[in-house]
């Protein structure tokens, strides 16, 4: 997918909402325990009861791994799904990768390649040879983790380096690096004072940003300076939206929970654009 492409999707449904689908077995309706692949069930579900809704989908690789390989055949069936019904939608790995760069070129051939992903996340701690392989292919994103939404996040990013912060020289040296216009960052919206001076250092980029709802993010907080001319957000919202409800009634409770941010969002955009 271009951005173009993206930004085209949000004008249409008005919404810049992703969908974080991190399955828990724990959580999800019972009833669907007795189901053949209860993760794909589930999200089949949820995708198909929000998709008008949403402009993203960013499953998280660690709610799959953890189930072993049929929690690996779960979110191949997921992207195969999104991408067979509803290619218009955005799709995001959160797997969060980065290493020397053979090793990144691999990881890049099986989210791009293999499971043909739109974008993944990826950690810059390693530098640029561990990132650019991920930027050399065409129409796919790399997520760089920026400023995030944990508690910890000011551990390390931060830290002040000479005239700068950690996470603002990851901002800027990401810029400098080859095929830059294939960036993304992320940055939490529990840090949403922070949203003015970063969008100074990348007022071009999109961002995806999680922490909004149960994180205790808020969207006019974020949007007040993380709006850029064509949007520039990607807000997330996960355990809010899939697990508004655990009774049978979850698809209409997750539309409700994703109509209730989209209303918001598309009041937004009639008001700034």
């Amino acid at each position: 997918m271009t951005k173009q492409q993206l930004i085209e999707q949000i004008k249409l449904k008005k919404s810049f909402l992703c969908i974080g689908l991190d399955v828990d077995l724990d959580k999800i309706p019972k009833h669907l325990l007795d189901k053949e692949d209860p993760i794909f069930e589930f999200n089949k579900v949820i995708i198909d009861a929000t998709h008008h809704l949403a402009v993203a989908y960013k499953p998280n690789t660690a709610f799959y791994e953890t189930y072993g390989v049929k929690g690996w055949q779960a979110l191949e069936k997921t992207i195969n799904y999104l991408n067979q019904n509803y290619p218009e939608i955005f799709t995001i790995a959160d797997a969060k990768r980065g290493d020397i760069g053979n090793t990144s070129t691999r990881y890049a051939k099986a989210f791009f390649e293999d499971l043909n992903f739109d974008s993944v996340t990826v950690a810059p701690y390693m530098g640029s040879d561990s990132v650019e392989p991920f930027l050399t292919f065409k129409d796919k994103f790399t997520i760089l983790l920026a400023l995030t939404s944990n508690k910890g996040a000011l551990d390390f990013q931060g830290l002040e380096t000479q005239n700068s912060k950690i996470y603002q020289q990851v901002l800027k040296t990401a810029l400098t690096w080859k095929n830059s216009d294939q960036l993304m960052f992320v940055i939490g919206a529990t840090k949403a004072d922070y949203f003015k001076e970063i969008r100074q250092l990348v007022p071009n980029h999109f961002l995806l940003v999680p922490g909004i709802g149960a994180q205790g993010g808020n969207l006019q907080d974020v949007c007040k300076y993380g709006l850029n001319e064509e949007i520039g957000l990607l807000i997330n919202s996960s355990r809010g939206i899939i697990y508004a409800s655990n009774g049978k009634n979850f698809a209409t409770a997750a539309k409700n929970a994703a109509l209730e941010l989209q209303s918001e969002m598309s009041e937004i955009i009639l008001e700034r654009f």
